[in-house]
Parts: C-alpha cells; sequence; structure tokens
C-alpha cells in the first residue's frame, strides 16, 4: 500500500496521476483538511503535522508515502526522508522531481515558481534548480490566497480572476516559458493559469513529475504491484468529511461515497 498526505484535496492531483500510472496499487490518502491551510503556517507547526501524520501512515504498513504537499515537503521533507530511511519506507517528495522537468523543458532559462508563502519563503525549488548547475533565472511567487480559493470550491467569480492575474504579472514581467505549479492544489486551475500566461508558457505539475519518480523507486526494489486487477483507496481527512467528499468526487471523477473516515490525528 502506498500512502500519499496533504493538507486538503490538492494531494488528489497527485493521486489521479498514481491512479493512471499504477492502477493495481493499493492507496491510503490523508487529507489534513482540518488544519488548512498550509501554506501559511510556520516551519515548526507544518514539522510538527507531517511527523504526526507520517508515523500515523507508517502504522498503517505502507510500502512507500509520498508527501504530496509542497510546504510540508519544504518545511520537514528532510526529516520525513529520515523517519522513512530509519523505518526502510521509501518517502517521495513533490519538489525534486517538478524542478528536473522544469529545468529539462525550458528553453530560454526563465523559469517561475507559483507557490505558497511557506514554500516561497523556504527556496526549495530555487535550491532544486540551482542543484541542477545550469543558469537558470528563477522568478519565484507567494500566491497565500489561490489554495484557500480552490479548497473552498474555486467560485470563479471576477474577484478569483482578478486574484489569479495579479499573481501572473511579474511572470509575465519576467518573461518565463515555464512555470512550476508550486502547490498540489494549483493543477486544478491551471486552464486559467494557462489563458492568463499565454499557450506558449509549459506548465509543470507535481503529479504527472512524481508519478514517474514513484514507479521506477517500485520497480527497482521490486515492489511493484501486479495483481492484475484495480487496487483499493481510502481516504482519511481530519477536517469536514462531507465537503471533502463532494470535492473530491469532482476532482478524481470517483464515487468516494462511503470511502472517507473522519479522524483526529496528532491533536
Amino acid at each position: 500500500m502506498i500512502g500519499v498526505f496533504d493538507s486538503g484535496v490538492g494531494g488528489l492531483t497527485v493521486l489521479h496521476e498514481l491512479l493512471v500510472s499504477l492502477p493495481e496499487e493499493d492507496y491510503i490518502y490523508v487529507g489534513d483538511s482540518g488544519h488548512f491551510p498550509y501554506g501559511t503556517k510556520t516551519v515548526e507547526e507544518l514539522t510538527a503535522r507531517g511527523v504526526a501524520i507520517t508515523e500515523f501512515l507508517f502504522e498503517k504498513d505502507i510500502k512507500l508515502l509520498v508527501i504530496a504537499c509542497n510546504s510540508a515537503t519544504a518545511a520537514a521533507g528532510p526529516l520525513i526522508r529520515k523517519m522513512g530511511a530509519e523505518a526502510g519506507i521509501p518517502v517521495l517528495t513533490v519538489v525534486g522531481p517538478e524542478a528536473e522537468i522544469a529545468g529539462a523543458i525550458t528553453e530560454s532559462g526563465r523559469i517561475g515558481v507559483l507557490a505558497t508563502p511557506a514554500t516561497v519563503a523556504s527556496r526549495a525549488y530555487a535550491r532544486a534548480l540551482e542543484d541542477q548547475g545550469r543558469p537558470f533565472t528563477v522568478t519565484e511567487v507567494a500566491a497565500p490566497d489561490l489554495a484557500p480559493i480552490i479548497q473552498g470550491g474555486f467560485p470563479f467569480d471576477e474577484a478569483v480572476l482578478q486574484t489569479v492575474r495579479s499573481y501572473c504579472e511579474p511572470l509575465k514581467e519576467a518573461d518565463v516559458d515555464t512555470l512550476v505549479l508550486g502547490c498540489t492544489h494549483y493543477p486544478l486551475v491551471a486552464p486559467m493559469l494557462q489563458r492568463l500566461l499565454g499557450r506558449d508558457v509549459r506548465l509543470v505539475t507535481a503529479g504527472h513529475a512524481i508519478a514517474g519518480a514513484i514507479q521506477r523507486n517500485l520497480a527497482q526494489g521490486g515492489n511493484l504491484a501486479k495483481t492484475g486487477k484495480e487496487g483499493t483507496y481510502n481516504f482519511l481527512v481530519t477536517g469536514d468529511k462531507e465537503g471533502f467528499e463532494k470535492l473530491g468526487t469532482r476532482f478524481l471523477q470517483l464515487p468516494l461515497d462511503g470511502r472517507v473516515e473522519h479522524i483526529e490525528l496528532g491533536e
């Protein structure tokens, strides 16, 4: 079984790619919506949540953990990877695979990163791109309101459009040709971002990037499921169960009724 966690529904964009790429695997997803949003929390708060959820999922006998949250990755990724190494459970995060793809596909070397304030403050993407040893020009834009808009069901009114347009302006001024969507919620508004930035800007999303990395990791370890049938998927949330079911069904286009359980975790 593969464990996946996020601050809310955003990580479902990652889970969707996993269900497409690795349909025979079993999944358990923790949406920490009771502590949403992550993007404005301190490093200490994010670390505490990440450790609590990781310990919980390790007790579920998972074979691999996916941190499907950029803010949690930026704050607690190294510590959780260390926990995984000690437990013998691989831990994969979203930052590295996205940065690798962005660096590979940019033609101008001008890369944008749209992310939460916590992720931007960590410079996680800037460091990951610097580690590639190429002279990229990285423009990072903090979008404090975007994940909450999406988590709330993203009503597309004029105020939302203006908010998203304001986040895109510095990216357009920097003339980026590649944009990393540095929050797993953001692919859910990718069509709007594409319209505002233009079709020549390539969008890099976490789900597509990390699915390949997970498949390679499991294959190398001989841990790929080969049952010949569709795996199971279950959801645990710390917040509103009915709201998660509604949004999750809409995003995944899968029936989540009866598959979502409310839990108290690390309170």
